[in-house]
């Protein structure tokens, strides 16, 4: 694949940029919105396959299924409000970012297999490449990197 500054470049021979696959779902915070986001994330999984031809492996797909729950798993308990699930790939990598209305920032906690809970974002820093946390004028947005092994 050719880099090139607005998007990967498929090589047809016209050297076109191409937009990353670009989807949003908006949750309401009610219950089954986990499990939607889920299944949201899961078809733009296959998306990624057909759309992009990407090579993701049951382990990738399933890392990236886990990101998204403990993501949107967070939001859904600690900003007691709607919340969105942002998501961009690539053959190469998923971005999931989540946008909350809640402006307090969440916490990594240090390691311990002996605490109860609490390893959502710790889980979360484990699987992605790079994450994220910040505040934006409604809340916080929570970002995380992934990159796809064939």
């Amino acid at each position: 694949m050719i880099e090139h500054l607005g998007g990967a470049v498929i090589p047809t021979g016209f050297d076109v940029p191409v937009e990353p696959l670009r989807r949003a779902a908006h949750y309401t915070g009610e219950p089954g919105c986990i499990a939607e986001a889920r299944s949201f994330a899961e078809l733009f999984l296959e998306q990624l396959r057909s759309e992009w031809c990407a090579e993701i492996d049951a382990r990738g797909g399933g890392d990236l299924l886990l990101v998204v729950s403990e993501l949107v798993t967070n939001a859904d308990r600690h900003s007691h409000g709607p919340y969105i699930l942002e998501l961009e790939g690539t053959d190469a990598s998923v971005t999931v970012t989540v946008y909350d209305s809640s402006a307090t920032l969440p916490r990594r906690y240090p390691r311990d297999p002996q605490r109860i809970g609490r390893h959502g974002l710790e889980i979360v820093h484990a699987l992605a490449t790079e994450v994220s946390v910040g505040r934006v004028p409604v809340g916080k947005c929570v970002r995380a990197v992934l990159e796809l092994r064939p």
